[in-house]
């Protein structure tokens, strides 16, 4: 019996490392190539923070993939077995499919125990890094994260619309920068024919510096009025983690530990205010650790057992979706609405699993 276990593990292990990390990569690298092409060809970023990029981009990558290769290497090993007609020789043999599976049951479990773990640490943590190395980016080559002739709010008081970039001279060409004042009062505007960046890593920000224009500055006798300034230089301070409120890098909701959401949703609860997206957010990381997808089937062909994977994978992750949107927006209980699509196909699995295993 320890001999045909080891031999399953041995044909579950195989397909599982090599599907988790070709599916890994290209999921990383489909999701990311348009970005990191841009980053690399037109706006001259360093290739040492483009890896840093696509590396920390993988682990939350890892907690989609791995429920796919823990049903692609179940499928393909089992599979396997039937093709050879291996599986009907073990049953002849008196010997228990359900006693036979067991460790595959007992892989699963403890690659979805720890996946909860790799959820909520390693993956929130490499997303609010990934986040803050591109705003590291921006700091040191602020032009790699502006667009040309689109408007820019990347920053608290300003708005910025540039309307050419000179990424290899660092130059921009015929700058417009707004200042709305609210309460219906004029929006101060500065044109400028040319600008230019300095960065002040230290300080987080970058200074704008911009010749040959126009600025509007207050009257002083009437400060909801302006007048026109002429310049030749003038330097404005940018400071990059105002994008964010505050000096500080805040993470998001996606980016925090279920202990982190758990305090949020304590402060929320306080002030009256329905933390429904942060309860899903909790259940999220939990319902991808334990997707049920090691779907068990007799099948024997491999193309047939491919073909179920992806329909699974086509059902699942759609429901799941659709799911999280009931949950993030409060009128469905967010916890149940998560566990929805886990409920179904582990009633699923289970059911072609006592099948197999009785047949």
């Amino acid at each position: 019996m320890r001999i045909l276990r080891n031999y399953l593990i041995k044909e579950f292990t195989g397909p599982f490392f090599l599907t988790l990390g070709v599916l890994s990569f290209l999921m990383v690298l489909v999701g990311r190539l348009k970005d990191i092409a841009d980053l690399i060809i037109n706006k001259g970023v360093d290739i040492l923070s483009i890896f840093k990029v696509f590396l920390l981009s993988t682990p939350y990558i890892v907690t989609y993939a791995m429920p796919i290769s823990i049903l692609v290497a179940t499928l393909m090993s089992l599979g396997r077995l039937s093709s050879d007609n291996e599986i009907i020789a073990i049953r002849a043999s008196g010997i228990s499919i359900f006693k036979l599976i067991l460790p595959l049951i007992a892989i699963g479990t403890i690659l979805s125990l720890g996946l909860v773990i790799f959820n909520d640490r390693a993956a929130s943590y490499a997303h609010y890094e990934c986040r803050k190395t591109m705003i590291q980016i921006g700091i040191k080559n602020p032009t790699a994260v502006f667009e040309e002739g689109v408007f820019i709010n990347s920053f608290q008081k300003y708005v910025l619309f540039i309307y050419k970039i000179d990424r290899k001279k660092n130059k921009l060409h015929n700058v417009r920068i707004y200042e709305p004042q609210g309460d219906d009062k004029p929006t101060r505007t500065i044109i400028a024919k040319s600008g230019e960046f300095i960065t002040i890593p230290e300080k987080n920000s970058v200074k704008l510096k911009l010749s040959d224009g126009t600025s509007d500055e207050p009257d002083p006798d009437n400060p909801n009025n302006f007048y026109k300034l002429n310049f030749r230089t003038y330097f404005m301070n940018l400071n990059l983690a105002q994008a964010q409120g505050k000096e500080k890098i805040e993470k998001k909701y996606k980016e925090m530990t279920i202990g982190e959401l758990k305090e949020e949703i304590r402060k929320l609860k306080n002030n009256n205010i329905n933390p429904a997206p942060l309860i899903t957010e909790i259940h999220e990381k939990l319902t991808l650790a334990f997707a049920p997808l090691a779907i068990i089937t007799r099948r024997r062909e491999k193309s047939i057992n491919i073909g179920i994977a992806i329909l699974i994978i086509v059902l699942y992750y759609p429901l799941f979706i659709g799911c999280e949107a009931l949950g993030m927006e409060g009128g469905f209980n967010p916890a149940l609405a998560m566990w929805i699509p886990n409920i179904i196909f582990g009633a699923i699995g289970g059911f072609l699993t006592f099948k197999l295993c009785v047949s």
